[in-house]
């Protein structure tokens, strides 16, 4: 439980940067999956339209969202993913969600810091990674959008996460060093009237060894 008051994010980045330093930490990313393994209804997403959107879970099913967080927590997670792998304009727009953008995202993130906090303590802070997912757009592999709408895109998501309170963004699971490039991007605009937050990166390598878009991982490095 806790111990105090909550602590500020600044103060939580600060402990974050500490417990890197001195130990691997174990990251809990699976809630597509244990969302999934719910057994849910179209009701429970909103409706027929809403019907697999995960991330619309976080206004219809925030109980279901949280129990998922807690239990990577009794199993001692360090670090959660916050709900909103494709809670990008550009994604929910295919389940008539593009005007809940700001409540999905902002809502993903204050369900994980309230988890969070609650299981947080002196010995062993918790912590909660924003995540933005790639999209259903790749700029080098299928095109579809232009880089700097797909910068926009991800600018008015990451707004939201940021306001949620999570403690760094997470560009998760990228397939295009281009996708990485605009959302990197989409986040300095955040970061002009908001205090930086850390940023960290996971790519996708396929069985060729490479990125669908077909850079190695030494060259995504690189980038």
């Amino acid at each position: 439980g806790v111990t105090g008051e909550p602590l500020q994010r600044e103060d939580r980045i600060t402990l974050l940067k500490r417990a890197l330093r001195e130990r691997i930490l174990v990251l809990a990313e699976a809630m597509g999956t244990s969302l999934q393994g719910a057994n849910l209804t179209a009701q429970d997403y909103g409706g027929e339209a809403q019907d697999g959107s995960c991330e619309n879970l976080n206004l219809m099913r925030p109980d279901l969202v949280r129990s998922i967080y807690e239990n990577y927590f009794k199993v001692d997670a360090d670090i959660i993913v916050t709900n909103s792998f494709s809670g990008s304009p550009l994604v929910l727009a295919e389940f008539e969600l593009e005007d809940k953008v700001r409540e999905i995202n902002r809502a993903a993130g204050l369900i994980c810091r309230d988890a969070a906090d609650r299981y947080s303590s002196k010995a062993k802070p918790r912590f909660v990674a924003g995540s933005i997912g790639p999209t259903n757009k790749a700029l080098s592999v299928t095109g579809g959008i232009t880089f700097d709408a797909l910068v926009d895109n991800f600018a008015i998501q990451a707004a939201a996460l940021y306001e949620g309170d999570i403690d760094y963004f997470l560009i998760e699971t990228c397939q295009d060093m281009r996708n990485i490039k605009a959302a990197l991007l989409a986040l300095d605009k955040v970061f002009e009237t908001q205090d930086p937050i850390p940023i960290a990166v996971s790519v996708t390598i396929e069985p060729s060894g490479t990125m669908l878009a077909g850079q190695g991982v030494e060259a995504a490095y690189a980038s």
